[in-house]
Formats: structure tokens, sequence, C-alpha cells
């Protein structure tokens, strides 16, 4: 959706951008509302200089509103919002996906949270993308990148970011709530929260180190016995 086309006066490129980024960052909240909520209380036009007096007790009066539902967003996603709206932490540039990338069966597909480059800081609802690596015990792939921009006017939001990435086997996320966790594991994905964050591949090559002898929950998922089981299986040496 274009932020700009729902406001009552044209507004600026940049201004548009922190608006729609900003209504990401508040799970729930459908970009359209916000956008009129937004005009509502600024005037229109809604210029960068009336965004950067935007505090989060304005956000917060907002949500209370009868335009936009859950006045109940946790504290990090509401400062996420501001500091959009201020315009700080935009990054549209998305990474370009490897081109050596391989195909076929066996590799762990995992999924990240994402907002800025090739880092894991985002969290589930509110990311501007799904980086999908490809895992392997000999290499990390960036496959593909996602935008979750498809899911910003969907009617359950969690659920249509699961969908987005529902042929993965894990997504990472720095911070995940329960009723979305739940629906993530649902669609058959299993979700790591990883509050620190950091660079992806930094974060990936931990999990690649457990892919020869991957604990019962990976091997499950990756459709191979526990190492600990292997021995037992048929065809399996024995030790002398």
């Amino acid at each position: 959706m274009n932020a700009a086309s729902s406001t009552a006066s044209p507004v600026t490129r940049e201004a548009a951008l922190r608006i729609a980024l900003a209504a990401r960052a508040l799970p729930d909240v459908k970009v359209s509302a916000f956008v009129r909520s937004l005009g509502d209380r600024l005037g229109t036009p809604v210029t960068e200089a009336k965004l950067a007096r935007m505090t989060v007790a304005d956000i917060k009066a907002m949500l209370q509103g009868d335009e936009i539902v859950d006045p109940g967003v946790d504290a990090s996603a509401l400062k996420s919002a501001v500091r959009y709206l201020w315009g700080e932490g935009i990054d549209d540039g998305a990474p370009v996906p490897d081109a050596d990338a391989p195909a076929g069966e066996g590799l762990l597909r995992v999924a990240v949270a994402s907002n800025s480059g090739e880092m894991l800081d985002g969290h589930f609802g509110s990311c501007s993308r799904f980086l999908i690596y490809l895992v392997s015990e000999t290499g990390i792939f960036l496959s593909e990148v996602r935008s979750t921009r498809v899911t910003d006017d969907a009617e359950d939001r969690n659920v249509a970011r699961a969908e987005l990435i529902g042929d993965c086997h894990l997504a990472y996320m720095q911070s995940i709530g329960g009723p979305a966790a739940a629906k993530v594991v649902r669609a058959g994905i299993h979700p790591v929260k990883y509050p620190v964050g950091g660079a992806a591949r930094e974060v990936l090559a931990q999990l690649q180190g457990t892919l020869q002898s991957p604990p019962p929950w990976l091997a499950k998922l990756l459709g191979r016995a526990p190492s600990s089981l292997q021995r037992y299986m048929p065809g399996a040496e024995l030790d002398a």
C-alpha cells in the first residue's frame, strides 16, 4: 500500500516511508487506519517536521481511539514506531541473495526477521522483511529476501507472516509474543527468540555447528534420527 495516497494531501516519499514503517512496528494495526489517525492528529499535510514531534504518548492516545484497536501494544513496539516517525533506523536497502545459493533436499531453511542489511534485528510482528537462508554443514547461503509489506492489511497479520515463511524449518527473531509464536508453530515452523540480535550469518553459524550431531528437536525437523539413537538404527555399525 502507498501511505501517501491515503492522506488528504500529498506527503513526501520520506514521510510516507516513515509512516508505513511505524505502522508495521505496531502489531495488529492496519496501515490505512494509522495513516488516517495521524492525519487527524497532526493535520494535513503530514510533514516530516510534524512526524518528528510525535511521542510515545501521542501514539498511545491514537491507539485508544475508535480507528485503531488494541491499546495494549508493548512498550518496545511503541518506541520503535516513534523512532521510525522521527526518521531513525530506516534502511530501505535489502541485501541481494547469493548467486550461488544451492537447491535441493537436505538443506535447513531458516527465516530471519530483519529491518536492515543482513542483520537479525526484527520483531516477528513488525520486521520489514524476512531473510531466507539455506544452511548446511558446509555453507550458509542467503536464498531470498521476502518483504512483509504484503501482510500489512491481512485480517490476521501474524498468520499472514507465518504463511509468508511457511516453507521454512525455523524462524529467528529478536522477540515474538506468545499468541504469534503459537501461530508460527501451527504453521510447522520452529520459532527461535534471539533477543541480542546480531549479524544473521554469525548467528546461523552457531546453528550450523550443531548440524553434524543435531539435538533431538532439530533432528526431528530435518527428518533424521537423533545422534544418540543413530547407532541403533538399521545398517549402523556398532562399536566393538
